[in-house]
């Protein structure tokens, strides 16, 4: 006798039968309502921190790599410095979509990688120290960028509005059968070392 599904939410939301390219199209959908992401890092005693963060435009339909613009002079640089694997996670909190991407923290000091990602919007959370080099514009050397390469992104979609959401919500727990109003998707390492790939040729 088979053992039973605990999961069974999870069990009936996981959508595999999904093409790669149509998973990236999902992802980018809650990317561009959310707007916002937690970056999380793990410091050297192992406590996890987060804080909110508002990645760079994404340059391609195939781009699964986060980047953001950041001062180095904060801890999260040290963080990463010392362990790599990072989180970063998105909620639309207008459609309960959601994104969570498991990888890899890269520093990039470039100061042409800054330029191609600079928007004069960034330089608010800087500020102008007026001393001539910290002006908070592209130049100025507390900017870096944090690229965050995946290794596996998990994310939940909606297939329901908000009123068929709470309609099977109510039509299960009379039932007793589990609600599934939307899909959850994996984009696995595989799939983004190919999709990755292809970017770059």
């Amino acid at each position: 006798m088979s053992s039973p599904i605990l999961d069974n939410y999870t069990a009936a939301a996981q959508n595999d039968n999904v093409t790669p390219n149509d998973k990236i199209a999902g992802l980018h959908s809650i990317l561009s309502s959310a707007k916002i992401g937690m970056l999380t890092t793990r410091s050297a005693d192992g406590d996890f921190h987060s804080r909110a963060m508002t990645p760079t435009s994404i340059h391609s339909e195939t781009q699964l790599t986060l980047t953001f613009l950041a001062n180095n002079a904060s801890h999260k640089f040290d963080e990463i410095e010392h362990d790599s694997n990072v989180n970063v996670s998105f909620l639309d909190q207008a459609s309960t979509a959601w994104a969570s991407y498991c990888g890899k923290a890269k520093i990039d000091n470039s100061r042409d990688s800054i330029k191609k990602h600079w928007s004069p919007y960034v330089s608010a959370y800087f500020g102008d120290l007026k001393d001539g080099v910290h002006k908070g514009d592209e130049n100025d050397p507390r900017i870096s960028i944090i690229q965050v390469v995946p290794e596996e992104i998990r994310y939940w979609l909606p297939t329901k509005g908000t009123i068929g959401r709470a309609i099977e919500t109510g039509v299960s727990k009379m039932t007793g059968k589990v609600a599934a109003p939307g899909e959850l998707r994996t984009i696995t390492k595989a799939e983004i070392q190919l999709t990755q790939g292809l970017h770059t040729k």
